[in-house]
């Protein structure tokens, strides 16, 4: 700290300088107290409604099967209707990491509304999607919208867009911490924005409370016992680890790979009617509605049951189909289905508890996949208890290093590269 500050020509003792060095730094807490209090509440109330719809449409389609063979239809006006009023945001998330990168425009207010009918459209005819993606996008496109009622510089809208961020990743898991630091990491590899800490903690914990205040509560699971640390169980977990850093690498590979597919058919309202129909038939064949919407119930019975070798990798499929077709939602619960089940299933080599197996895979393969492992890892522990923080951290980080990096945020700037022998791409 400096002795003397010279301010407009004269030379300031210290102690003044201090005052108003504190006097800036409480008005500017008290402005992001504010903002982020007001963000974090409409953020809440969006979640709330929003998981309440999915609760919803998912128990109307287990009632009513006969649906399911309406999801072609349901992908065309889906199709249309981004394709005719939604091109500004079709880009998803993708579009609030690039407006995060280099500042544009701001992002549309349509984009919430598009969102939230898509993705409830999507699950109540039977894609396999999740909810992560919808909430972000609400939460982001609510609150850049705050840029242009309070006219916020650029540094101001990057703080108010990874808020929105934070607020609407936290309310719909109930995990807040996690929510932050989701903001604060997912748009650039290897990095963090420690200048939009403090707002972006502070509309996670609010949207997270006010979403519970609505009566809207989340699954709660449940690992069992954590064996005590020592050197075999740490390469037990490394060795986990490296199977979920490639399962989520995969997963993007061929996320992206399907997208490209897709491409090729030059009217994009016929790429989630095409997709549709395969979907419907696989269905059809598998006999099946388990691998199709959340899939909360596999999510919860890998914790207490060991599941077949196949369960992770037909979630996996039918995901990277559904989303890459052009049908809403998002990737992250779906890869909570892929890790916790793949976790379930190694415990028959790994000779960890299920549960616990179960438990790292549910974050390391989201992590992997995402590139954000410090979010995982704080999930983890929110979802499972600190008991089991250490396994969980080696799970996320070893499955972040291998899983190069792709991952399914195209947008993501490599902002320093996992391993100095990887290259970067």
């Amino acid at each position: 700290m400096p002795v003397k500050k010279i301010t407009e020509g004269f030379l300031l003792p210290s102690y003044q300088f201090l005052k108003i060095e504190f006097g800036v730094l409480f008005l500017n807490t008290l402005k992001w107290l504010l903002l982020a209090s007001l963000l974090g509440s409409l953020i809440g109330s969006a979640s709330a409604f929003f998981l309440e719809s999915l609760n919803w449409v998912t128990q109307w389609r287990e009632s009513h099967l006969w649906i399911i063979y309406f999801l072609p239809i349901a992908g065309l006006l889906i199709g249309l209707t981004y394709y005719y009023y939604g091109k500004d945001v079709v880009k998803g998330n993708n579009l609030l990491i690039e407006e995060l990168q280099r500042p544009k425009q701001v992002i549309p207010l349509v984009m919430a509304p598009l969102i939230y009918v898509a993705t409830v459209v999507t699950h109540l005819f039977g894609g396999s999607a999740g909810r992560e993606g919808t909430a972000v996008q609400i939460g982001g496109a609510l609150a850049d919208q705050f840029t242009k009622l309070f006219k916020f510089k650029p540094r101001d809208r990057k703080i108010i867009l990874i808020c929105g961020i934070s607020a609407g990743f936290a309310s719909v898991f109930g995990t807040p911490l996690a929510g932050a630091v989701f903001g604060l990491e997912v748009f650039v590899v290897g990095s963090l924005v420690y200048s939009a800490i403090l707002p972006a903690f502070i509309t996670a914990v609010m949207a997270h409370y006010v979403c519970l205040a609505w009566g809207v509560g989340h699954t709660h699971y449940s690992i069992g016992t954590v064996p005590a640390l020592n050197t075999l169980n740490i390469l037990f977990a490394l060795a986990g680890g490296i199977v979920f850093g490639w399962v989520a690498r995969s997963f993007s590979a061929l996320n992206h790979s399907l997208s490209n597919l897709f491409s090729k058919i030059k009217y994009p309202p016929f790429r989630p009617l095409i997709g549709g129909i395969i979907l419907v038939a696989i269905i059809c064949l598998m006999g099946t509605t388990k691998y199709i919407g959340l899939g909360i119930p596999t999510i919860s019975a890998s914790f207490t049951e060991r599941q077949a070798y196949y369960v992770f990798a037909i979630k996996l499929m039918l995901t990277a189909l559904t989303l890459s077709a052009g049908f809403k939602g998002g990737e992250v619960t779906p890869l909570f289905f892929i890790g916790a089940s793949l976790g379930s299933f190694l415990s028959l080599f790994i000779p960890l508890p299920l549960g616990l197996l179960a438990g790292m895979g549910f974050v390391a393969v989201f992590a992997g996949a995402a590139n954000t492992p410090l979010a995982c890892i704080l999930m983890g522990i929110e979802l499972f208890g600190a008991e089991s923080g250490i396994y969980i951290a080696l799970a996320c980080v070893t499955a972040y290093l291998f899983s190069g990096h792709t991952g399914i945020y195209s947008a993501q700037r490599i902002g320093s590269p996992k391993h100095l022998l990887l290259k970067r791409r």
